[in-house]
């Protein structure tokens, strides 16, 4: 059976931004005095953003509300957009190739501002019939609701997709929402042995995730 739509993560498969999202929320936690945490990347990783700004707040001692500790962290990624847009080699090219194959969307816990900023600046904006951002629904990955959503606008079967992820969050959302998921590991915060096992291919970089190879699955 060949896959109605495929439906890309943004962060860590378009974008090498999960550096530049923890920067900003660092930086957020020490201006307004919380205490930052090692495992707090990986722990915010797939959350959405009313989610990562409660754990800021409550895990990380913030002392401010939820709403402008988002703000805060989406101004300051917005001027590092605007400085210098992390695109992964490749990422574009490979976008393009499965645009020309199949109805694509895109499911990212980045907030709305910052995925349409990311594909304008990536010139990618007309490449996705839908994107959804994890804030616009109910829980954020490693919950299938952002892949499930993304499903539902294209109007085509969750379970005739294939997902690219590179989180464990993000493979266990894919997995959760019954997609055929291709792995590719994010380097700075690579999945434990366990979770790539779940999905149906791994590559090494996403120029690799080619439509040939989604066509084999």
């Amino acid at each position: 059976m060949r896959p109605a739509a495929v439906i890309f993560d943004l962060d860590g498969v378009i974008m090498d931004s999960e550096v530049l999202w923890n920067e900003a929320k660092r930086a957020v936690v020490q201006e307004w005095g919380g205490r930052w945490r090692d495992d707090a990347p990986r722990t915010m990783m797939g959350m959405s953003a009313p989610e990562w700004s409660r754990y800021m707040r409550e895990e990380l001692a913030v002392d401010r509300e939820p709403a402008d500790i988002d703000r805060a962290v989406v101004e300051k990624m917005e001027r590092l957009y605007r400085r210098r847009l992390p695109v992964l080699p490749g990422a574009v090219a490979t976008v393009r190739a499965h645009e020309a194959r199949w109805p694509l969307g895109l499911a990212s816990s980045s907030n709305r501002p910052i995925i349409d900023l990311a594909l304008e600046v990536a010139g990618l904006s007309d490449a996705f019939a839908v994107t959804v951002s994890s804030e616009e629904v109910a829980r954020g990955k490693p919950a299938p609701d952002v892949y499930l959503e993304a499903a539902r606008r294209l109007g085509v079967e969750a379970g005739e997709c294939v997902a690219i992820e590179d989180s464990a969050n993000g493979i266990r959302a894919g997995v959760a929402a019954g997609m055929t998921v291709v792995a590719v590991p994010n380097p700075h915060y690579p999945p434990d042995a366990d979770v790539l096992s779940l999905a149906r291919r791994c590559v090494e970089a996403i120029a690799d995730a080619t439509p040939e190879l989604i066509d084999s699955l």
